[in-house]
């Protein structure tokens, strides 16, 4: 559904012949659609992956600081 809204098939078509709301696919192309960051093509969900991954390695040092 993403691929063909981006083609030019409006939300409200495709929410009429597959189901979902036009809210769910808009948050569906939302988060499929890329942004660049550093010359790099980044999804919404690689971003929050990679959000993600760096609190848990802030938490990580924070916790190796306080035991040096």
């Amino acid at each position: 559904m993403v691929k063909l809204h981006q083609e030019g098939r409006p939300l409200k078509s495709l929410a009429e012949e597959f189901g979902p709301s036009k809210d769910s696919i808009a948050i569906w192309v939302k988060q499929a659609t890329p942004i660049m960051i550093k010359g790099q093509s980044k999804t919404l969900k690689d971003v929050k992956q990679l959000e993600k991954r760096l609190a848990i390695l802030e938490e990580e040092n924070e916790i190796l600081s306080r035991i040096a």
